[in-house]
């Protein structure tokens, strides 16, 4: 341990302003995609750095969009806000009303709305091409997305539409509860596997035919596939907790790919998601359960030597959570770092703010694989010890780490919100 400190201590660089980031963008050279994770969902400094990052890749680095762990439909409403397709919104605060579905603190905050506007004001006059894009890349909105769907294909006369209401029709009885269709279609064999395949396929051939100044061809293709993949999602979770994270994250990666081809493949994404999805999972003990993420598949896919990925972390402060599933949202308390967690030494190495970008000199120093704590949208402090920390070989996990000593919870917005 005293040898990790002492690493750490080595080649940690002490943070206090934004230009000590000056070390993260010189590592980050021709990438494809930077990953930008997070320790949990709740704090306010994560989006705050993760947005302060962004801003400099996107004007420094060329990169063209922006992929979050938020829900497809909902991102959309930002995106046409940010590239000025519709004038349905008043300001960036009205327009994050849109995030719905629990937990709706993870984008309706007050933390990205300065992003937002950011955004809005660099598309701002630029040709259509050249419009930085934000977009949701999670699976959970199956009926959001069939409702986009439907609205769209109606309201261009598609040749779509009666596989589209089939397909829909099959969900009817389910009445958008996703519990009581997993339970329906894992254990009676009553889901609609097939009818979203077909649209799937449908909409897939026949995507083109959608173009238009809205993107509509990739909309109406990610939400069918969100269609799809969500089905499948919500079919195995009942049975196969692990197989349905994998289908989760191969969703993502896959989302990601159809955007890179609505770009003609010469878009460079950066991904905003919790250290569990971004991190590489063959770091961790993930690997040991099967457990793919969308960290792991971009390196495989596209080659390391293409993907970046910022691990972050901290040791004690306050963070956004529930207690349960789909309940209110609390402002927690988040106790010291674990005893001989990678927070804690972090921590011992000097109580303050800190990056450490890994390479080939000091990779080696950090190979010991040590606790690394992860808090979820649902979190529970007083036993945190017992399921909150993964083991992790951290400079094999990510390529760089921000520590933030001490991190505040951020602030949510007031939405109507609908428990999925």
């Amino acid at each position: 341990m005293v040898d990790m400190i002492q690493a750490i201590q080595q080649h940690a660089i002490p943070i206090t302003h934004s230009k000590d980031f000056g070390p993260l963008f010189s590592a980050i050279t021709n990438q494809k995609y930077v990953l930008l994770g997070e320790a949990s969902h709740g704090t306010s400094e994560f989006y705050q750095i993760r947005a302060d990052i962004t801003k400099k890749l996107i004007i420094e680095k060329d990169f063209t969009f922006i992929a979050v762990e938020g829900d497809w439909p909902s991102c959309q409403e930002v995106n046409r806000y940010i590239k000025g397709y519709r004038n349905t919104y008043k300001n960036a605060r009205d327009v994050l009303r849109a995030f719905k579905r629990w937990p709706t603190w993870m984008w309706a905050n007050e933390e990205i709305i300065e992003l937002i506007e950011w955004l809005k004001e660099y598309n701002n006059g630029k040709p259509h091409e050249k419009k930085v894009g934000f977009y949701g890349i999670d699976i959970y909105s199956l009926w959001e997305s069939m409702d986009e769907i439907l609205k769209y294909l109606e309201k261009r006369n598609s040749p779509n539409l009666e596989v589209a209401r089939k397909a829909f029709a099959c969900f009817e009885p389910f009445q958008r509860e996703a519990e009581k269709y997993a339970l329906s279609s894992a254990f009676y064999s009553e889901g609609c596997h097939e009818e979203v395949t077909k649209l799937l396929t449908e909409i897939s051939k026949n995507k083109l035919m959608y173009e238009d100044y809205e993107e509509g061809s990739l909309n109406v293709e990610v939400n069918a596939l969100i269609t799809a993949n969500a089905e499948n999602y919500y079919t195995t979770m009942i049975t196969n907790d692990n197989e349905s994270w994998n289908i989760r994250d191969r969703h993502m990666v896959e989302v990601l790919h159809r955007i890179d081809s609505f770009y003609n493949h010469t878009a460079k994404g950066i991904i905003w998601g919790h250290n569990t999805h971004v991190g590489d999972a063959r770091a961790t003990d993930m690997a040991d359960e099967g457990i793919v993420n969308v960290g792991q598949l971009l390196r495989e896919a596209s080659g390391p030597e293409h993907v970046f990925i910022v691990g972050f972390g901290t040791h004690h402060g306050t963070v956004i959570a529930s207690t349960e599933w789909g309940v209110d949202f609390e402002r927690m308390n988040i106790p010291p770092a674990a005893s001989g967690s990678w927070e804690d030494l972090l921590y011992q190495a000097g109580a303050h703010d800190k990056l450490i970008v890994f390479s080939n000199k000091n990779r080696h120093l950090f190979m010991n694989k040590m606790g690394h704590r992860a808090i979820g949208v649902v979190y529970q402090p007083e036993y945190e010890r017992r399921g909150n920390y993964v083991p992790s070989v951290l400079s094999e996990r990510y390529d760089a780490f921000i520590f933030v000593n001490q991190t505040n919870a951020l602030t949510p917005l007031e939405v109507t919100r609908v428990v999925i």
